[in-house]
């Protein structure tokens, strides 16, 4: 039997003063690693944001003028596909093709809803965004981070697709994303 032997440290301790430092990059490697399974996949965001299978929230947003909306008027109403998303966001320009053949195909069967975040945005800018690039479904503006938070969503481009009983039946995240399966499952 060979019994292995501990390697000898290859220098020693760092001083003092640098274990913030140190202990700053670990958490730094720590959210790297943790990810790099979502960077360039779709998501099987299953495991991101709000659970499937979970009842979704009645949230109130803003429409662009400033009016609230609630979404419990079409939640538990009708399947849903509610995406949250941002002027800015690269990824959901990248989705936005799949999105657009999505609600062609599906439009009469399904609600389609973008929810723009209000990080590093303001209703001013969605609308002007929306003047230069027309989408047939509907904008809200979530002014407080309210429905981000009741959904748990974990970034933008984050879709929550909903069954005519409200329940979460899919959840993904990135500019690829296999919508017509998600939405499959709500029909």
């Amino acid at each position: 039997m060979i019994l292995a032997r501990s390697p000898k440290p290859l220098r020693s301790p760092p001083p003092a003063g640098s274990l913030l430092l140190q202990f700053s990059l670990r958490i730094a490697l720590t959210a790297l690693l943790a990810a790099a399974p979502f960077a360039g996949t779709t998501a099987s965001a299953q495991d991101l944001g709000i659970e499937v299978g979970a009842q979704a929230p009645i949230v109130t947003v803003q429409s662009l003028d400033g009016k609230p909306v609630d979404l419990g008027k079409y939640i538990g109403k009708t399947p849903m596909l509610i995406e949250f998303w941002a002027t800015w966001c690269p990824n959901c320009r990248e989705l936005m093709p799949t999105l657009l053949d999505a609600e062609k195909k599906y439009g009469k069967k399904v609600k389609f809803v973008a929810l723009a975040v209000a990080i590093n945005q303001s209703p001013e800018r969605v609308r002007r965004f929306l003047a230069a690039h027309p989408m047939p479904h509907d904008f809200y503006y979530d002014l407080d981070g309210k429905a981000a938070g009741a959904f748990d969503a974990p970034a933008t481009s984050y879709v929550v697709v909903l069954d005519k009983a409200g329940r979460v039946v899919y959840t993904g995240l990135g500019g690829t994303q296999n919508l017509e399966a998600a939405l499959k499952k709500a029909l």
